[in-house]
């Protein structure tokens, strides 16, 4: 079986010595970087398994470090864990809602860590295993840009297709329309965040057999969620 890649993107020598020395011992090849703008260029070049991002780093940081990964095709489905010294509630949320699939407060035991990346793996190894995302009977196959609602396909425009996919691939969090703006149109968009709600409308109204619709919730105040739970 192929050990699994994973790559360190961290600028303090010997926290990143630390995490390389517990991963190593738990079997897994290592990459490394040393700050954001190398990390991103290895992640292109190498497609790692999973990738470890420290938040503070000089120049690039790893929350914009972490946009990146996420606007890039090539890079947007790699699983991230986000490592910050930043413990608060805030701290967690803003990582959380840049797409990183974890977030470790340090300091960290090695085998806590190892546990995070085995439980992180482990859940995106079954998406990767057959590409499709649920939710209810809804499916939808980033590959065939199919969706199905109880075996039924599910006429969509091309930029219904994306956020839901987006939606799909981060349930549970809230984002804002300017988030949704950044991650599914890109930050090179120029248009009105409140054409945002009119794509929502559409793509509510595709998903209306039996109240598939009522996935995509709406947050008063702040903006829109993905969610199974009423």
């Amino acid at each position: 079986m192929k050990k699994m890649t994973l790559l360190i993107i961290e600028d303090e020598a010997d926290i990143q010595e630390m995490i390389a020395h517990g991963l190593s011992k738990a079997g897994y090849t290592l990459l490394k970087a040393n700050n954001g703008r190398e990390g991103f260029v290895s992640a292109l070049d190498h497609r790692p398994d999973l990738i470890l991002l420290d938040w503070m780093m000089p120049e690039v940081n790893g929350i914009e470090t972490l946009r990146r990964l996420r606007r890039d095709p090539r890079t947007e489905n790699i699983p991230v864990i986000m490592l910050s010294a930043k413990a608060e509630v805030d701290n967690k949320s803003e990582g959380l809602d840049a797409g990183a699939d974890d977030y470790l407060a340090k300091p960290f035991s090695p085998k806590e860590l190892v546990s995070r990346v085995n439980a992180v793996l482990r859940r995106s190894g079954t998406q990767q295993k057959n590409n499709n995302l649920q939710a209810r009977q809804l499916i939808l196959n980033p590959d065939s840009h199919v969706v199905t609602i109880a075996e039924e396909t599910v006429d969509l425009g091309p930029t219904e297709f994306k956020l839901l996919q987006f939606f799909m691939q981060h349930p549970d969090r809230v984002y804002s329309r300017a988030q949704l703006l950044d991650q599914v149109w890109g930050h090179t968009a120029y248009i009105d965040e409140r054409t945002i709600d009119v794509h929502i409308r559409r793509l509510r109204k595709a998903l209306e057999k039996s109240d598939h619709d009522t996935l995509i919730q709406t947050v008063h105040g702040v903006g829109y969620r993905f969610s199974e739970k009423q």
